[in-house]
C-alpha cells in the first residue's frame, strides 16, 4: 500500500467522469495535500470541481507549470493523459512517483478482485458479473471505467467479498507498469479500438492482455474464445483458464450455450445456469457476455444455482442497447457506447426481424469502417448521419456500398432524431448506434447518450404517445 499521509500528490488531470475527482477526495481523506492540474478550464470542469468544493484543494486550470511537477511527490495520472506525455518524463526525472486512481486501488485493497476489459461488452460483463455475485454476497461492490471511483469504496469492502471492476485500456497501462493483476481477469473480445493513441492493434492487444499478465498460478483468466488477437497475447499467461466458446481444450473450465441453455465445466462437475432465454438482453454479443460473466461468478464459487437465478433479473443498462422510450409503435435505443465498429454491428445484428432506421457516425479514431458501413448497408433501411471527423469516409463508403437512403450529417443530436423519427414507420427501431467517437458535437459518449435521450423525450413530449 502506498503512504500518503503527508504526501504532496498532483492529480494531473481531473476530468469530468468521477475518477479524478473520486482520487482527489481519497488523497485528501488519506491525509495527502493536494494540488489538481488539468488543461481544461474551469467551465469545463464544473462538475468535478462541485463535487471538490468542500476540501483544500489548489487548481491550476487551463495549462500546466513545471512548478507543480516540482513540488509533487507522487503524480497521479488520469487514464485520458498518454502515458508518453512530457509532463511524465518530466516528473520522473525530478523524482516523483507515478500511479493512477486504480493501482492505489489494487494497492490497497483486501478484497478479492475481479478485473473486466474488452473492446466491448466491459461495462454490462462487470454489472453482471455484480448481480451474479449479489446472489451470494449482498454486498459486493462495483465501480471502475464505468464512471464510478474505485478508491472511494475502499472503505467498505469486506475481505471475503470479491470487488468487480471495469478496467479500461488505458487504466490497465498503469497496472502493467505497477506490475498488478486482478485474481479473476474477464478479457471479452479485442477489436480495433484506440488507435488514436497506440501504434498498432497489436500494441492495444497487448495492453489489454495485460490485465492478466502478473496474476499467478492460483488466478483465473476468463477469455471467450475465437479472437484471434486475445489468443495470441494471453496463450501464455500463467493463471488458470476459463473458457467461453465451444472448443475449450480438455481439463479448462469451459461454458458454452448447449441446446438452448447456458452450460459450463469446471473440473469434472458438468454445469447447468439455466435457458438462454431467460436472458432479456437481446442479441448474441449479450449472451456471450452473460457467459463471461457466468465463467467469473462460477470460479469464485458463486453455486449454478444461485447464477441461474439471476440471469432473468439482468436488464440492458443506461447507454447500452438502453430502451429509451416506445412512440407510436416505433423503439427507440440508447447505444452510445457503441464507439467502434465491432461494437455497434453487434447492435445491429441483435435487431434481425426489426426495420432499422440508424444513427452514425462522429468523430475519428483512424480505425477501418468499412465492414461497419457494409453491415449497415445490409441491415438498415436509412441511416442518418452525425457529424464529425469519420463521418465523410463512412458516407463514402456507404454510397460505395450502394446505400442512398442517407441523410445529413447533422450537426445536433435534436436534428437527428427528428430526421429518424420522420422516416421511422410503426414496428420500427431507432437505433443511435455510431460505430465512431463522440468528441466534437459532444462531451464524450454519455453526453451523446444524454442528448439522445432528451431529443427522444421531446418526442414524447410533443407527441404524447408514449406506450
Amino acid at each position: 500500500m502506498v503512504e500518503l499521509r503527508g504526501q504532496r500528490a498532483l492529480v494531473f488531470g481531473l476530468g469530468v467522469n468521477q475518477g479524478g475527482a473520486g482520487v482527489a477526495r481519497y488523497l485528501v481523506e488519506q491525509g495527502a495535500e493536494v494540488r489538481v492540474t488539468d488543461m481544461q478550464d474551469a467551465e469545463r470542469l464544473q462538475p468535478s470541481l462541485d463535487a471538490l468544493a468542500d476540501l483544500p484543494i489548489q487548481y491550476t486550470l487551463g495549462r500546466h507549470n513545471e512548478a507543480e511537477f516540482a513540488w509533487a511527490d507522487l503524480v497521479v495520472r488520469n487514464p485520458g493523459v498518454p502515458r508518453e506525455s512530457p509532463w511524465l518524463d518530466l516528473a520522473r526525472r525530478l523524482g516523483a512517483r507515478i500511479e493512477m486512481e486504480m493501482t492505489l486501488f489494487f494497492q490497497a485493497c483486501s478484497a478479492p478482485i475481479i478485473g473486466v476489459t474488452g473492446t466491448k461488452g466491459k461495462t454490462t460483463t462487470t454489472t453482471m458479473i455484480a448481480a451474479m455475485l449479489r446472489e451470494q454476497w449482498p454486498d459486493v461492490r462495483i465501480a471502475g471505467n464505468m464512471g464510478r471511483s474505485a478508491v472511494l469504496e475502499l472503505a467498505d469492502l469486506q475481505p471475503d467479498v470479491p470487488v468487480v471492476l471495469e478496467i479500461s485500456s488505458f487504466q490497465i497501462e498503469g497496472l502493467i507498469e505497477q506490475h498488478l493483476s486482478p485474481h479473476v481477469a474477464v478479457i471479452t473480445n479485442i477489436a480495433e479500438d484506440h488507435l488514436d493513441r497506440y501504434d498498432s492493434l497489436d500494441e492495444y492487444a497487448a495492453v489489454k492482455a495485460g490485465l492478466a499478465r502478473y496474476q499467478n498460478a492460483g488466478d483465473w483468466l476468463v477469455s471467450v474464445t475465437g479472437n484471434a488477437l486475445l489468443d495470441a497475447h494471453t496463450n501464455d499467461m500463467p493463471a488458470q483458464r476459463a473458457v467461453v466458446g465451444e472448443d475449450a481444450l480438455d481439463g479448462e473450465a469451459a461454458f458454452w450455450i448447449d441446446n438452448g441453455r447456458f452450460s459450463g465445466r469446471l473440473g469434472n462437475e458438468r454445469l447447468d445456469f439455466g435457458q438462454d432465454g431467460a436472458l432479456q438482453i437481446p442479441g448474441d454479443h449479450a449472451r456471450a457476455n452473460a457467459l463471461a460473466a457466468i465463467a467469473a461468478a462460477t470460479v469464485v464459487g458463486v453455486p449454478a444455482q444461485r447464477i441461474a437465478a439471476a440471469i432473468p433479473k439482468l436488464a440492458p443498462i443506461a447507454d447500452r442497447m438502453e430502451p429509451v422510450a416506445t412512440i407510436e409503435d416505433v423503439t427507440y435505443i440508447n447505444d452510445t457506447t457503441a464507439t467502434v465498429p465491432v461494437a455497434a454491428i453487434a447492435a445491429l445484428r441483435a435487431f434481425e426481424d426489426r426495420q432499422l432506421i440508424v444513427i452514425a457516425g462522429g468523430s475519428e479514431k483512424k480505425i477501418d469502417l468499412a465492414e461497419f458501413a457494409a453491415e449497415l448497408a445490409e441491415r438498415a433501411a436509412a441511416v442518418v448521419l452525425l457529424d464529425g471527423g469519420a463521418t465523410p469516409e463512412l458516407e463514402r463508403l456507404l454510397r460505395d456500398a450502394g446505400h442512398s437512403a442517407l441523410h445529413g450529417p447533422f450537426a445536433s443530436m435534436a436534428e437527428a432524431v427528428a430526421c429518424a423519427n420522420a422516416l421511422a414507420g410503426p414496428g420500427d427501431v431507432v437505433l443511435l448506434s455510431p460505430g465512431c467517437a463522440s468528441f466534437g458535437m459532444f462531451q464524450n459518449e454519455f453526453d451523446r447518450g444524454r442528448q439522445f435521450r432528451a431529443a427522444v423525450q421531446g418526442l414524447m413530449a410533443r407527441d404524447g404517445a408514449a406506450r
